[in-house]
């Protein structure tokens, strides 16, 4: 069974289609991630599938639920770690986590069970006590995390989970994630514009202005729209660049860029007795994504 399968969802405001016509599954257990800029529309598309925003037009499912129909059914089976928290900045973590499993009727002694599995992993122990408003941004996102997890949900939607965290905090957000996936076997959709955080995606949808531009594994799509590119580290010269005839490339500082027409490896031995040193690099989902957009990601 596909944990999603969304077919011709539609998302109009007035006379705009934030999202338009957009169609795709996502595989029990899988990393699915949604890729694209701010305003691109994944925000509001994770809002309709987590039945927090009405769609236009459409159909999805979550788990064979139908999107619209069995609303309440739906919310059972996930969590939610939106962009903004919803957690009160003013009580401590774990006033904030009693607080939110009683939502969900659980007694103080089932939520403390349910939150047993995160304690070690997390660091649970270290923040309990604190208030919210005193953590730091990566801490705030485990709790984050550790909230939209208390009811055991099979589908975990991440929302643009790290950004404006620092490099150290999203490592550990992305360490918890890696956690849920393997220990938990959670599905994970995630949004976001940090082209980094697909490479281990399963399957990757790249969506522009509300329309899907793109989608596959992060090899096909990297295979698909982009080419590798050599280093080639030398002094600029008439020599060299003779040898390079025929094909593109630009000079950087110290070093030759060089976009091969076939095989980087035959052209490294065209010029075995010139190069000293060098790097080939395949194409990153920042290409793949110029290559269709003609535009940079912008982080935030």
């Amino acid at each position: 069974m596909n944990a999603i399968t969304v077919s011709g969802l539609c998302k109009k405001y007035q006379e705009h289609l934030a999202v338009d016509h957009i169609s795709f599954s996502v595989g029990e257990g899988e990393l699915f991630a949604f890729l694209g800029e701010n305003g691109a529309g994944k925000s509001t598309t994770i809002n309709m599938l987590s039945t927090v925003l009405e769609k236009t037009s459409g159909e999805a499912s979550i788990f064979g639920h139908a999107l619209g129909k069995e609303d309440a059914a739906i919310r059972e089976k996930i969590g939610i770690v939106f962009q903004g928290s919803v957690l009160d900045r003013k009580l401590t973590v774990s006033e904030n986590l009693l607080t939110r499993g009683a939502y969900y009727g659980y007694s103080k002694v089932e939520i403390m069970k349910r939150l047993e599995k995160f304690w070690e992993p997390f660091s649970l122990s270290e923040i309990w006590k604190q208030k919210y408003e005193s953590l730091s941004g990566g801490q705030r996102r485990r709790v984050d995390i550790i909230r939209s997890l208390i009811h055991n949900p099979r589908l975990l939607f991440l929302d643009e989970p790290t950004t404006g965290l620092d490099p150290m905090s999203r490592k550990l957000v992305w360490d918890y994630v890696n956690f849920l996936r393997r220990e938990e076997g959670l599905t994970i959709f995630l949004t976001t514009h940090y082209m980094e955080e697909t490479v281990d995606a399963d399957h990757v949808v790249i969506l522009d202005q509300g329309h899907i531009i793109a989608e596959g594994t992060p090899a096909q799509l990297k295979a698909a729209h982009t080419r590798p590119r050599l280093l080639w580290y030398a002094e600029h010269s008439p020599e060299a660049d003779a040898m390079l005839a025929g094909e593109e490339f630009q000079y950087q500082a110290d070093h030759y860029i060089v976009y091969p027409n076939g095989d980087p490896t035959e052209l490294l031995w065209k010029c075995r007795d010139q190069v000293k040193d060098y790097e080939v690099l395949k194409g990153t989902m920042d290409d793949v994504f110029m290559a269709l957009t003609g535009k940079e990601l912008q982080h935030a």
